[in-house]
């Protein structure tokens, strides 16, 4: 099969990813072998390519917002079947025995698999995925449609959970959303709908445009605040010096979440920006729940993911796209 292969980490350039020929995997127990449809480029790829994330399996296909076909079942698999079309998330399994698994919080577990990173991804005409941890996807997207669902959609929507977004005395709640690539894009249609004020700061003329079609309430650049005061803010850029403004245009009591994997060193700041019980919070990976709830609520919203397909023979060329925040919506691979 054809797969886009990284050996070595670094900068993004020229010959840092490979299309090769690599033998179809085969199902372990437990496993099943997906037919790859469509593949979503995250800026997580992005930190596993340019060796921002530790440790990564070497070599390894990247990929995880994966959309195929069940042609294959391991050993002892019952909870699939043949010809099944399901999607192959970020968090490729959990051990299910640390306290974390045992609590509730897969997402925090002790001894986790990620997709495209510890194990092989999506970038490649077939993959291999534990059956319990594959979701099923709305019948609404076609396979290009779905693919960002299953992590800029995921994270985003966790995010959105964890940021608790609430107005005082009756307002409608104001969110903010700090940088608008794929994951913002779908969270703004998930936070409207839910009837939340979105206010986007963003770099970039062509980012701002896309936010004020999609309803922003306001969408400023990125050193400028935004024009009113926020009950909470979602950091999607993988920029530090977000964290301290995000943190000035909150209420007190507000919450910041940092959505990303990998972000740039935050930079020192005062208490006062603290103070207030403002509430600074990251978002750790997903849990099947999120994905099973985010998937069921998708179409009902409806979310409409805005997509550039690329062949894999492309890969890096998407990549490059995506770091210089050249994209509008995202990214998808196809076989």
């Amino acid at each position: 099969m054809r797969a886009v292969v990284l050996e070595q980490p670094g900068p993004l350039e020229p010959g840092r990813l490979r299309l090769a020929d690599v033998p179809v995997p085969k199902p372990a127990a437990g496993q099943v072998l997906v037919r790859v449809s469509a593949c979503g480029v995250c800026r997580t790829d992005l930190h596993v390519v340019e060796g921002d994330l530790p440790d990564p399996r070497l070599p390894v296909i990247p990929g995880h917002q994966v959309v195929g076909t069940v042609e294959g079942l391991g050993e002892g698999v019952r909870d699939v079947a043949h010809g099944a079309r399901v999607g192959i998330p970020w968090l490729g399994g959990t051990d299910g025995t640390c306290p974390y698994c045992r609590s509730g919080h897969e997402n925090l577990c002790d001894a986790p698999t990620f997709t495209g990173y510890s194990v092989d991804g999506g970038y490649a005409e077939y993959a291999v995925a534990r059956s319990d941890f594959l979701l099923p996807l709305p019948e609404d997207y076609s396979d290009l449609q779905a693919a960002p669902l299953l992590c800029a959609g995921l994270i985003g929507y966790r995010a959105l959970q964890l940021s608790e977004v609430e107005g005082l005395t009756g307002s409608a709640p104001r969110l903010g959303l700090y940088g608008f690539g794929a994951s913002a894009h779908i969270v703004i249609q998930v936070a409207m709908h839910l009837g939340h004020e979105v206010h986007v700061v963003t770099r970039g003329e062509e980012s701002r445009r896309f936010a004020s079609e999609l309803g922003a309430a306001s969408v400023s650049g990125s050193d400028e605040p935004p024009p009113v005061e926020l009950d909470s803010a979602i950091i999607f850029a993988p920029a530090g010096e977000l964290v301290p403004r995000a943190l000035a245009a909150v209420r007190k009591g507000g919450i910041v979440v940092c959505a990303g994997i990998h972000m740039s060193p935050v930079p020192e700041l005062p208490y006062d920006l603290l103070w207030g019980e403002r509430v600074l919070r990251s978002v750790a990976n997903l849990t099947r729940a999120d994905g099973r709830e985010f998937l069921d609520l998708a179409p009902d919203v409806p979310v409409r993911t805005k997509v550039e397909e690329f062949p894999l023979e492309e890969a890096e060329e998407a990549l490059t796209r995506l770091k210089a925040g050249e994209l509008r919506g995202a990214a998808v691979l196809v076989p």
